[in-house]
């Protein structure tokens, strides 16, 4: 049997455009005598389209792209992710589907069964779980499909699993020989390989080979990496498909040739393939073909730059340079400096002058050091916020946001300054994670000037200001911040990795503070690369009273279990979707 991916990037609600790619990778199938097509979750629709979902109209029409795509497949199978309605009056109006249609005959649909509702999926929201499971008979092989988290659930993989029953089980038993399973798993650093020890696991114990096709492609913040592979019966890779950017391939299930492509590790690189599609995705998908951000000379911005230029051209990237009373020449210089590396324009528009008399004006203190006058100091970000989003307004370009997780996490950002902007492009990346990106991009020689990396890191809206005035040392805080966020581990599984206590529970409760969940909920969307991340994923309300604080002696220690690091690819928040 020789099967095909079909890897497409789709655009919610974009009906006809997401079927042209259908029709052209069935048409691509076909020429290379394919048997099979398969392709990613929902993607007649886009997942996820959220609430749309819920409207009638949509849930009403859903199946009507389908006869575009059904005589199309004259002479092959095709697997296509879909949304269709339950027909009860009862429940959710909608099943997450795949649609298996044959030789121009829809043969019926294998419904989702397992509906996630954990960081970024609410599944239950809109759909109706299924109750049983059938097999499709393509051609004498008999195809058991199972959509997304219907295939994430296996009893010899995890350690920890969020369902009592494996729909995947279930297709086994019933006869399949072929594992169809469509797809839309977002990326999260370290899954990309976890994806290919979960498949390759599955096959070698069933003894079946899998197909198993991922959604690539970004929507709103969420990325989706692709990495859609198929295993024979031995669990070895025969197709691996590449990250990050759409494929239609095809591979004979008894070739027996391992596909000796290798994916990217799960490393920096990943990371910086991941933001590249998202931001690019973002732009073209919202019609924007230019892009600007405010460029301060430090490795954020340059960092954001840098990906912008990559994403959408150089050309179509503008650097704004706002030096205030307290911004030193060498950020100036720098950013300059920058601009001609890249070939991106970069022009400047000083605020002191707007600084000067709104601090008069308004009565305010001007700093003389750190601290002194917060309100001044915000002045300064607010006035490069309102210069940035004007230009924005006035040329039609995306504002790209610069600000960090580690920043972000900590409140350490001035709301309506640097908060302002249409995407959040570091909004999940560690401060210590945007160097290692700075450097990797200096790989091949210096792009970044390395006065920036090299640099002490200062916000420079006081004289003789820096980041560790404010926060502990950034190689202190994000290992605390990364256990926290990504592991979800409890402050005292934190203090038992080695970190100070009375700093981890400084640390947390300055995150959790209702004045810095005011800042983070007005956030623009954030590109998501980690579990939990800021953003549509992690909910915590503004108003309340919650407080950590350390055990008192006597107390009960702490009695969850933190994955062990070799399990950490087990854990639960590492699912499917």
């Amino acid at each position: 049997m020789r099967v095909t991916i079909g890897q497409i990037n789709t655009t919610n609600g974009d009906y006809e455009g997401n079927v042209e790619k259908i029709l052209r990778a069935i048409e691509q199938a076909r020429a290379e005598r394919s048997d099979l097509v398969v392709f990613p979750e929902a993607c007649v629709q886009g997942y996820t389209s959220l609430d749309w979902f819920l409207d009638r109209d949509i849930a009403e029409s859903a199946l009507g792209p389908l006869e575009r795509i059904i005589p199309a497949t004259r002479g092959l199978t095709a697997v296509v992710g879909t949304v269709r309605p339950t027909g009860s009056a009862h429940g959710r109006r909608l099943f997450n589907s795949a649609a298996v249609i044959r030789d121009g005959e829809l043969l019926g649909f294998a419904d989702k069964t397992l509906l996630p509702e954990y960081d970024v999926f609410d599944d239950p929201r809109y759909f109706e779980s299924a109750e049983r499971r059938r097999l499709f008979d393509a051609g004498g092989q008999k195809l058991g499909v199972v959509v997304c988290e219907d295939f994430w659930n296996d009893k010899t993989f995890w350690r920890e699993r969020l369902y009592s029953h494996d729909p995947t089980d279930e297709v086994i038993e019933l006869g399949a020989n072929v594992i169809v399973s469509p797809n839309a798993s977002p990326f999260n650093k370290g899954k990309m390989g976890q994806r290919c020890q979960m498949v390759s696991h599955r096959s070698k114990a069933s003894g079946l080979p899998v197909v198993y096709v991922n959604l690539v492609g970004g929507n709103d913040g969420v990325i989706f990496d692709g990495a859609s592979l198929v295993t024979d019966c031995r669990g070895e890779t025969i197709l691996q498909a590449p990250p990050f950017e759409e494929f239609v391939g095809t591979v004979s299930l008894d070739c027996g040739v391992r596909d000796e492509r290798c994916l990217p590790g799960d490393d920096i690189e990943t990371v910086r393939g991941a933001l590249v599609l998202g931001l690019r995705d973002y732009a073209r998908k919202n019609g924007f073909k230019r892009a600007l951000l405010g460029l301060s000379g430090g490795i954020d911005s340059a960092v954001v730059a840098a990906l912008a230029c990559e994403a959408i051209g150089a050309e179509n990237v503008l650097g704004v340079m706002m030096p205030s009373p307290f911004s030193s020449r060498g950020s100036v210089e720098d950013s300059v400096a920058f601009g001609r590396n890249f070939g991106m324009p970069v022009v400047e528009r000083p605020i002191s002058s707007a600084f000067e008399v709104l601090t008069k004006e308004l009565g305010l203190t001007r700093p003389s050091r750190g601290g002194e006058s917060l309100a001044a100091e915000n002045l300064q970000s607010r006035l490069r916020g309102n210069i940035l989003m004007t230009v924005s307004n006035a040329e039609g370009r995306l504002l790209l946001s610069t600000g960090n997780k580690s920043e972000l996490a900590l409140g350490y950002c001035t709301l309506y300054g640097d908060t302002n902007g249409g995407l959040a492009v570091i909004g999940d990346v560690l401060k210590t994670e945007v160097y290692a990106l700075a450097r990797h991009i200096n790989r091949g020689g210096e792009l970044i000037p390395w006065a920036v990396i090299d640099k002490r890191p200062s916000a420079e809206l006081a004289p003789d200001q820096f980041d560790d005035q404010s926060l502990p040392p950034y190689d202190t805080l994000d290992p605390i911040l990364r256990l926290y966020f990504e592991r979800k581990a409890a402050p005292e599984e934190i203090v038992a990795e080695g970190h100070d206590r009375a700093l981890v529970y400084d640390i947390l409760n300055r995150v959790e503070s209702p004045a810095n969940e005011f800042k983070r909920r007005q956030l623009p969307p954030t590109l998501i690369i980690s579990r939990n991340a800021i953003g549509i994923g992690r909910r915590r309300p503004v108003t309340h009273r919650y407080k950590r604080r350390p055990p008192e002696a006597g107390d009960a220690p702490v009695t969850s279990r933190r994955p062990d690091p070799a399990d950490e690819g087990r854990a639960r928040e590492a699912k499917g979707g």
